[in-house]
């Protein structure tokens, strides 16, 4: 009979401990937890038209308030020049050139409020030119320069009270707030405070040099990713105009609307996701991404171009197996550049129009802060100049140049000063073979600082998300921090993961989780192999779809000496009806509803292998996570309660789904992950007390 272990509601372990698992000393050669906070990386690099500078999105974290902070700083195309276009402590973002080069456009919070300011390069004046009443986004210059196109939301008219004949409270009484009515089903939203308001997002325009933004599209639907013709005189919009798109989120097309008279015309009508449109140099044909819904969990989007009235609709057979995005002409207007991911990295290619693909950069990525996630972002000149974020293990995301040639160089070094001194872990690339179908798996093993092969380690198994997602060799401070406290870190993309093809990643369709188990203790067997691993010494953590792996794994084996699930999913058939996609994930990741196929959600469902556990399970999510609800943790920890499993329950106050979004937020889930760790540091030692 299992001896019953009863640990109380919140715990909250030491930020680090002196010895075991979880100790870092103070060696200033190591990375540390406050060391976060001293980080900077670049995003939204934007190249000027005649290729000379860089302006680029410039990130740190303020240590005072705890919170993500952006600057826009310049940066010369031969590395010679970098400086601040902004400065202080409010959001700057969304850089755009001119298309004649002689002013920058961005988004600044600096005066309270998100709104639109230009600069004029030859004299440096700045000025604000819109008092918008919500954020503006998707920005874009109109060809001559005149005018601005952006997307902001506007709210719906306020519905009358559902109420009948519900008296108004008198003057001076204090009565309860009143009730709040829902009647739509996307009423809630991961990281938005309350409920979701009603409305919709709509395309405007206004003048360059400032005055009244003229709303063009209108209607109760979603318009946005406005891209002008070049002619000036029209915009490409991507919408879902379905009635029923609340349920149908996925199945957008293109448009075109005439800017003199407001007109509107439909582009595409096929069933599915149709993005990203750019039109050619000369105005006759279109380019975009989407794909035939096929209502899998991961489809992969594909190039098209049509002509400009909608006819004539073709795929260009890349032959990539990999979603594209990010397009952009040639000036010649004889291909395209676009981006792609390909096994963890991000790429950048120029296609013709008859599929050749030339690889142009192969190292994209390093701008997502907290894991190693694949992403990173470029633009580029119509001389084919193209700037870029680069991807380093070592190191995050820093600006890159690149030029048609084949030529690449990075311009800045922003982490030098905090970073330069620092004995990070080792990334080593491994791949193995699952010993469920002999598939080979990619993944990273980190190392600690000062690895000794003659030494044997704790191994930590860190699981991404997604789970339709792709981990790859980039800076990931909390798998830093990992290796900092002395443990080999081992983080993989096993089947499902993206950029490995449309094949793979459907290997889990209506079948996660399942034989991505068999990958990731294979990945750990393979590890093993190594001779630097103590066998009794293994932790697995992981967070959301990796939350999921890790209460499986616990359900399936004890080889584990400690485990932490974080912000996941236990029970399927609760998530399905109380996450914030409610027409999506019972339609996508199971083709049936709960009531109609029980089974099926609760064979899936890692609560179904609670009275396996025997592995110490600690809980972490954020209170206001509404993608994977608290809700989910709190019925895992009742029942590892109930089957006497020594567990804990760490809850992030005002955190969303994105635990880590605020710096603390991140050393909070890292440190007390590493504390739970080092209470169970094996699977024969009783816990520390």
């Amino acid at each position: 009979m299992r001896r019953r272990v009863r640990e109380g509601g919140l715990l909250l372990l030491p930020l680090l401990l002196a010895t075991g698992i979880g100790a870092q000393g103070d060696d200033d050669r190591h990375f540390r937890p406050m060391d976060v906070f001293g980080l900077e990386w670049a995003t939204d690099p934007q190249v000027s038209p005649d290729g000379r500078q860089v302006v680029y999105v410039r990130n740190f974290f303020d240590v005072m308030t705890d919170r993500r902070r952006t600057n826009l700083w310049l940066v010369s195309t031969d590395g010679s020049f970098h400086r601040p276009l902004t400065s202080g402590t409010r959001a700057h973002g969304s850089p755009r050139w001119a298309p004649q080069g002689d002013r920058i456009l961005w988004v600044s919070s600096q005066d309270g409020s998100s709104q639109l300011w230009i600069r004029w390069m030859d004299t440096g004046e700045e000025a604000r030119i819109t008092h918008l009443t919500k954020s503006p986004g998707n920005l874009s210059w109109s060809p001559d320069g005149e005018w601005i196109a952006f997307t902001m939301f506007v709210d719906d008219a306020a519905d009358p009270a559902l109420a009948q004949g519900m008296p108004a409270p008198p003057e001076g009484a204090d009565w309860a707030a009143p009730a709040v009515v829902i009647d739509d089903v996307q009423y809630k939203a991961d990281g938005q405070a309350g409920f979701v308001k009603q409305g919709k997002t709509h395309v405007f325009i206004v003048p360059s040099e400032g005055g009244t933004p003229r709303q063009v599209t209108s209607g109760p639907y979603n318009h946005t990713q406005p891209t002008w013709t070049p002619d000036g005189r029209g915009l490409l919009v991507v919408a879902n105009r379905r009635d029923d798109a609340s349920f149908e989120a996925n199945d957008t097309d293109l448009y075109e609307i005439a800017l003199e008279d407001g007109s509107l015309t439909r582009l595409t009508d096929r069933y599915g996701p149709d993005a990203g449109p750019a039109v050619s140099p000369d105005g006759r044909l279109v380019a975009f991404t989407g794909f035939d819904d096929a209502l899998q969990g991961y489809q992969v989007t594909r190039l098209y171009v049509m002509d400009r009235d909608g006819s004539g609709r073709r795929e260009i057979r890349t032959g990539l197996d990999r979603s594209v995005g990010s397009l952009a002409w040639s000036a010649d207007g004889r291909g395209l550049f676009l981006g792609y991911t390909d096994r963890g990295v991000g790429r950048i290619a120029f296609v013709t129009l008859e599929g050749a693909v030339t690889v142009l950069a192969e190292d994209v990525g390093g701008a997502s802060m907290g894991r190693p996630y694949a992403g990173g972002s470029f633009s580029v000149n119509g001389a084919g100049t193209f700037a870029y974020t680069v991807a380093n293990p070592y190191r995050p995301s820093e600006v890159g140049l690149g030029t048609g040639d084949g030529g690449v160089r990075v311009l800045t070094d922003l982490n030098r000063d905090l970073l330069g001194h620092k004995a990070l872990g080792e990334v080593e690339e491994i791949w193995w073979e699952s010993s469920f179908d002999g598939r080979p798996v990619q993944g990273w093993i980190v190392k600690p600082p000062d690895f000794d092969p003659d030494r044997e380690y704790p191994l930590v198994l860190e699981i991404h998300g997604g789970p339709f997602s792709a981990y790859g060799p980039h800076f990931s401070p909390e798998v830093q921090l990992y290796a900092a406290a002395g443990n080999v870190v081992l983080y993989t993309n096993p089947r499902g993961s993206t950029s490995y093809g449309e094949e793979f990643g459907n290997l889990i369709h209506h079948a996660y989780p399942g034989n991505d188990y068999d990958d990731l203790m294979s990945g750990v067997d393979a590890v093993l192999g190594r001779g630097y691993v103590d066998e009794d010494r293994l932790f697995v953590t992981g967070g959301s779809g990796g939350g999921v792996l890790t209460a499986w794994i616990v359900g399936k084996t004890d080889r584990f000496a400690a485990a932490a699930v974080q912000k996941p999913v236990i029970n399927w058939a609760s998530f399905v009806l109380h996450a914030d996609g409610i027409p999506f994930f019972a339609r996508y990741w199971f083709g049936r509803m709960p009531w109609d196929d029980p089974m099926h959600y609760w064979n899936r469902s890692p609560l179904s292998l609670v009275g396996n556990v025997t592995t110490p399970t600690m809980l972490i999510t954020g209170e206001v996570d509404y993608r994977t609800p608290m809700s989910e943790t709190e019925q895992y920890y009742g029942a590892l309660l109930l089957e006497g499993v020594p567990t804990a329950m760490v809850r992030v106050p005002e955190a969303s789904h994105g635990i880590a979004s605020r710096p603390s937020q991140m050393l909070t889930k890292v440190t007390h992950i590493l504390g739970w760790f080092d209470r169970y540091p094996t699977r024969s030692r009783r816990p520390v007390s």
